[in-house]
């Protein structure tokens, strides 16, 4: 199984976990409380994040919690959630080779100006689309 495969998994698994839930009548008739649960495994995923001592184990499963709310988003919005995350893919890295053009340009690795003169290209090629 390739990477891509690896990580597609997961979202499909999700999606269908979902699909078979709702065929059972365990589903949000509209689009407002799928925001709000979206909303609020975020704000889990941010306190956990916050916690005075990080546990890896909390931060995997809010984190998870999160991206299972998201294809649960995808899946009311009739979006598949796997091509959703590849156009996003294609278009970080369509940006970000932009942002890497002429990368000699860019001040070196470690000098604090370099993410305010990358964060400018991108809003440039962000702006260009």
């Amino acid at each position: 199984m390739s990477s891509t495969d690896a990580a597609v998994d997961p979202l499909r698994q999700a999606l269908r976990l979902q699909t078979d839930a709702a065929a059972q009548g365990f589903d949000w008739p509209q689009i407002g409380p799928v925001i709000d649960k979206l909303e609020e495994e975020l704000a889990e995923l941010r306190a956990e994040i916050q916690a005075p001592k990080r546990d890896p184990q909390r931060l995997q499963e809010e984190l998870g919690d999160l991206l299972f709310s998201v294809v649960n988003l995808a899946r009311h919005l009739q979006l598949a959630p796997d091509q959703a995350l590849a156009a996003g893919n294609a278009k970080f890295a369509s940006r970000f080779a932009q942002v890497m053009a002429a990368a000699e340009q860019l001040p070196a690795l470690g000098d604090p100006r370099r993410l305010d003169a990358m964060e400018a290209r991108w809003l440039a090629a962000k702006a260009a689309e």
